[in-house]
């Protein structure tokens, strides 16, 4: 029997999209000039794929959830879980984990929800702070520039725990509140911890540093998102795969860590439009002898798109067409899945929940072909998916799924 293919998933974060009129009325894929993924989506198995239910506008987290093959409806808990392991954090299911962010608080006031865009690291603040309440251990990350993340350790904690991020800067500092009386322990030891939070931020040499150069001072810690972190069940084991991964945005990577996939470093990886991106399909290629699975995340897409920027996402979109071309040359190997995460609109710079294009590309695979890789002509194939049915098919094309039924 010939050795199964590898497989490939390559996702666009984004990558959808709608007609522009700064594009003549095309999206930034169908006017983007993509000799190479057009060429093999004129042999490839093409059509469009919903990320979860038909309509509904997902969030990163839950489309990657859906897409690897975990229910969202099931698993997400909220995306605190993700944002801590993708800053490296260890989390262990049970724990609680809340995204972050330093803010600036004049008395008790929120003046500015990013400490003004703040570019000093503020690990140690994230130090200082980390400490024991009663049982609890409470420890803080810090991601790039205002971001973190904190997690609670310990028994009989709940995530049913309200922001205490006012997402609007003007506004009054939030308690923590019980979203439900399993709460109620949980936002009495947020409440303790805030208040020591505090006064150690408000005395700490790296905001008195801030303060004497008449800067916007990193003294509050506001808290969002809170999830228990879920027990999700091997990728490995649940696929019978060597996996690994290649992400520049910490909530993904963190999502890939905590299903147990191995980490490819590329440098110059961003999660940006100036990311690495000829480096990362070499590296897909340096390292199929290692990984018979390997996730690709390109955030360079999203970015554009929530820019309000069509021309920019167009010129990503071409500036990944070009760093994909030596994928040609693995296809008798392996199948390489293209597709999105989300749609993300160039022209409200949200996600919206239309369908976003899908290929299945390999040699020798009954093959569905679309004219070219683009929003409309994917969806003209009639070949449509369902996010969590992505892995079922990457499965049966590679000959690894078993039989249902006798």
């Amino acid at each position: 029997m010939n050795e199964r293919k590898s497989i490939v998933l390559i996702i666009m974060d984004g990558l959808g999209d709608r007609p522009s009129g700064k594009l003549n009325g095309q999206t930034p894929m169908e006017s983007a000039y993509m000799p190479n993924f057009n060429r093999l989506a004129r042999r490839s198995l093409c059509g469009v794929m919903h990320p979860f239910h038909n309509g509904i506008t997902c969030g990163s987290d839950t489309s990657h959830l859906s897409i690897l093959g975990y229910d969202p409806e099931k698993y997400y808990t909220g995306r605190g879980p993700f944002e801590a392991l993708g800053l490296g954090m260890k989390v262990n299911p049970g724990d609680i984990a809340f995204r972050a962010n330093y803010g600036t608080r004049d008395e008790n006031i929120i003046t500015d929800r990013r400490a003004g865009r703040i570019t000093k690291n503020t690990s140690e603040l994230s130090s200082s702070i980390s400490m024991k309440v009663d049982d609890i251990e409470i420890e803080v990350a810090s991601g790039v520039e205002h971001r973190a993340a904190l997690v609670m350790r310990g028994k009989n904690l709940s995530d049913k725990i309200s922001d205490t991020d006012p997402h609007h800067a003007g506004k009054a500092v939030v308690d923590p509140e019980p979203l439900d009386p399993s709460g109620e322990r949980t936002s009495m030891l947020l409440k303790k911890y805030l208040v020591k939070s505090r006064e150690i931020l408000n005395d700490h040499p790296f905001n008195l540093d801030l303060r004497s150069r008449n800067l916007p001072e990193a003294n509050e810690l506001l808290l969002r998102g809170a999830g228990v972190v879920p027990e999700l069940e091997n990728f490995g084991v649940k696929y019978n795969l060597n996996p690994a991964y290649i992400i520049g945005i910490p909530m993904i990577k963190g999502l890939a860590e905590m299903v147990g996939m191995k980490e490819i470093k590329v440098k110059g990886v961003t999660g940006s439009t100036d990311t690495n991106y000829n480096g990362k399909v070499r590296s897909i290629i340096e390292n199929l002898h290692k990984y018979n699975f390997i996730l690709v995340n390109i955030k360079a897409t999203d970015v554009a798109a929530h820019d309000r920027d069509p021309l920019l996402k167009r010129h990503v979109m071409e500036r990944i067409d070009e760093a994909i071309e030596p994928l040609s040359e693995i296809m008798d190997k392996t199948l390489v899945i293209f597709t999105g995460d989300h749609t993300t609109s160039s022209i409200s710079g949200e996600h919206t929940g239309d369908p976003v294009p899908i290929m299945f590309a390999s040699d020798s695979i009954l093959v569905n072909p679309a004219e070219k890789f683009s929003e409309h002509a994917c969806m003209k194939t009639g070949f449509s998916i369902r996010g969590l049915d992505v892995m079922n098919y990457a499965m049966q094309i590679t000959e690894r799924q078993e039989k249902y039924g006798a």
